[in-house]
């Protein structure tokens, strides 16, 4: 009994010891220092980004972020307003919106100028050049920022001498992802990310997908290279060989076509979805009130809808008023004609209101935190996609079987009154949605949990270099295997030219030693 006894209490031993090195191994680190820039002044870019300092700052570990989005310090949490610094994009005029933004060639010359700008703006904190002059003496762990592959962001994150992550508040930037996850993707089955295509399906989507790549890729590479001899910034003329220890991506495989990702990209998508609050008492009472529904209509945060033409306003009216829902729609201004059946809000819970089951339908434009919120919601969309990653997000959903795409440039009543119709009474785009919405929601970790423990790592781990693929040690012309091609092709011409100069050779002797029989033979 004795000697059982003691096997028993050797076996709870060895249980709890081994528990106490586990859990020692994978003990959150203790109160971390993190530094944050958001050098993009877009609001949906702030909510992701927000939501992850949030996460970080919820667990113990003091924030410090620069955002030109200001909400107030809180526990673990400090803020630096930079608002005065950088030039908002919020409730712009729709058809100014179309024709800055629309074509992937119009976003890619966007974001050519935008650079030294953002930049610029960035570095006029007079607190962020302190951190940085401190160098390594500035007491935080890591660094964070928002990134669309900045120059400056390696200059910044070389400075403070910091393990760097990135966040993506899109699906991955395409045609910057060598710099920022050490690949360039395969334009056969990966569409850019200002594509109007989700996945290249014709020989046509792949040939514009290959050209859109190599265009967008060379003529960025070429500013940066022109800027390195023409500027006198000092990130212009940076040679650190700093690179991402993270990249925390905005994407889902519900949301984005499956592909592949080195270890060190994780996916987060719908890490900006928060517990639902209470929906206003006129707005809940116009949705508990609609015997057929409701229709949820909002063009996101950068479009100010009442600013748009007559030739578009008037259609959309025109249809919805023939619907037998009622409509909630985001219009920041006086209606003309106003259907008897819309509400009007400058502002409405978007969240909140997909999540009433009442809802029957999302008219959008696409942004990405809309396309989680519905998904999670489990709601039909009629997409409206305008630029930058939209028509290939909405795209993404009509591959899903939960939408159906328009361009609002040439909306024409009947065709969309047949398309809400279709969305609202046809059966089979609600019940894929509900379909996507569990593909969504069914994961090994939660946003929150990947975002808290992979932090972890990077910081208990020095910056994790094991993570890091190779292809951040190697050149371009490595990379893409082009020394190994010039080997190959100069062996290849050499062995070429050798076998012919002994194939002659031998033709030649074998040549002259008949001709001499001949000749032997005739006398």
């Amino acid at each position: 009994m004795t000697k059982k006894r003691s096997t028993f209490y050797t076996y709870i031993f060895s249980i709890c010891l081994a528990y106490t090195l586990v859990c020692s191994w994978i003990l959150p680190v203790e109160s971390a220092r993190i530094l944050a820039v958001n050098p993009i002044a877009g609001r949906s870019h702030w909510n992701y980004v927000s939501s992850i300092l949030r996460v970080l700052s919820n667990n113990g570990h003091h924030v410090t972020v620069f955002t030109p989005f200001p909400e107030g310090d809180r526990d673990n949490y400090t803020e630096v307003d930079t608002s005065n610094d950088h030039l908002k994009f919020l409730e712009m005029n729709l058809i100014d919106v179309v024709e800055t933004f629309a074509s992937p060639t119009l976003m890619i010359d966007f974001i050519r100028k935008k650079r030294t700008i953002i930049c610029d703006a960035m570095f006029k904190s007079v607190e962020l050049n302190k951190i940085m002059e401190e160098k390594g003496n500035s007491n935080f762990d890591v660094f964070i920022i928002e990134t669309l592959s900045y120059d400056c962001e390696f200059y910044l994150a070389n400075e403070l001498t910091l393990p760097l992550i990135y966040l993506v508040s899109s699906p991955m930037i395409t045609f910057e992802e060598l710099v920022i996850s050490g690949d360039i993707p395969n334009a056969a089955t990966i569409s850019h990310l200002y594509a109007d295509h989700a996945i290249p399906k014709t020989f046509l989507q792949r040939f514009s997908n290959t050209v859109l790549f190599w265009y967008s890729m060379m003529l960025l590479n070429f500013d940066k290279w022109t800027r390195k001899y023409t500027m006198n910034r000092p990130y212009d003329l940076d040679t650190s060989t700093v690179r991402p220890s993270l990249t925390f991506l905005n994407s889902h495989f519900i949301s984005e076509a499956s592909r592949p990702f080195p270890q060190n990209v994780i996916q987060v998508g719908g890490i900006h979805l928060k517990p639902p609050k209470s929906i206003p008492n006129d707005i809940l009472e116009f949705i508990e009130n609609s015997p057929h529904g409701v229709i949820l209509f909002t063009l996101g945060s950068i479009v100010n809808m009442s600013t748009s033409p007559d030739y578009i306003i008037n259609p959309l009216k025109e249809a919805l008023a023939q619907v037998p829902q009622r409509i909630l729609w985001k219009y920041e201004g006086e209606m003309v004609n106003k259907p008897k059946n819309v509400m009007l809000r400058k502002w409405l819970p978007q969240r909140e209101i997909l999540l009433h089951p009442n809802v029957k339908l999302f008219i959008s434009h696409g942004g990405i935190s809309g396309v989680y919120e519905t998904v999670d919601a489990g709601v039909p969309v009629l997409g409206f996609p305008l630029f930058y990653d939209q028509p290939r997000n909405i795209d993404n959903l009509v591959n899903a079987g939960m939408a159906i795409s328009m361009d609002i440039l040439s909306v024409k009543k009947d065709t969309f009154l047949r398309n809400v119709l279709e969305l609202v009474n046809n059966e089979k785009y609600m019940r894929n949605a509900k379909i996507a919405s569990d593909i969504f929601k069914n994961r090994p970790m939660s946003p929150e949990q990947s975002i808290l423990y992979w932090t972890e790592y990077v910081i208990r781990h020095k910056g994790a270099p094991h993570l890091m693929p190779h292809s951040f040690n190697l050149t371009w012309y490595q990379y893409l295997l082009l020394d190994v091609i010039a080997v190959t092709v100069v062996f290849s011409c050499l062995s070429l030219f050798i076998t012919y100069y002994i194939f002659i050779k031998m033709i030649r002797k074998y040549s002259w030693k008949n001709l001499k029989n001949i000749k032997a033979k005739s006398e």
